[in-house]
C-alpha cells in the first residue's frame, strides 16, 4: 500500500515522502498513530501544494537573506568595553554584545547563534564577524572594539 508518511519514520523514509509499506503495517500502525495518510489522489494533490507552498517561503527567505547581507556588507558596528592599561581588556566580546550592538546602532536583528566566532573577542582593534543568514547565505560584519 503506497502511504505519505507525515513524520520521519526510521525504516521507511522522510517526512512528505511517498513510500511503499504492507498493508497490516499501515492498516494497523501507520494510519490510526496519524504517521501517514493513505495516497490517494487527494492526499497527493494536498502534498504537491503543501510543497509547492513550501519551495514559496523557501525563496522568499533566500531573498530576505540575500537583502539583509547586501545591507551588512560595508556596515560596522562599535562595541566598548571596559579596557586596562596597554589595551588590556577586561572580559571579552561575544555575539551577544554585538547582535545587541547591531540592534542598537543598525536597527537590525542578527541572531547570536546565526554568528560564527570562533572564541570572544580579547583585544582592542577592528574583527571582521562572519554570519550565516541562510544555507547560502554568509556575509561578514566589521566590529569595532573600543576602550572605555
Amino acid at each position: 500500500m503506497k502511504v505519505i508518511l507525515l513524520e520521519d519514520i526510521k525504516t521507511l523514509g522522510k517526512k512528505g515522502q511517498v513510500v511503499e509499506a504492507s498493508d497490516a503495517y499501515a492498516r494497523n500502525v501507520l494510519i490510526p498513530k496519524h504517521k501517514a495518510v493513505e495516497a490517494n489522489g487527494k492526499n497527493l494533490n494536498d502534498l504537491k501544494l503543501q510543497n509547492k507552498h513550501a519551495d514559496k517561503v523557501a525563496e522568499e527567505n533566500l531573498e530576505k537573506a540575500k537583502e539583509l547581507a547586501a545591507f551588512l556588507e560595508d556596515k560596522s558596528v562599535e562595541v566598548k568595553i571596559k579596557a586596562g592599561e596597554g589595551g588590556r581588556t577586561f572580559g571579552s566580546v561575544s555575539t551577544k554584545e554585538i547582535s545587541a550592538a547591531a540592534k542598537d546602532q543598525l536597527n537590525v536583528e542578527i541572531d547570536k547563534k546565526k554568528m560564527q566566532l570562533k572564541d570572544g573577542i580579547k583585544a582592542l582593534g577592528v574583527y571582521e564577524v562572519s554570519i550565516k543568514l541562510h544555507p547560502k547565505v554568509t556575509t561578514t560584519l566589521r566590529v569595532k572594539v573600543t576602550g572605555e
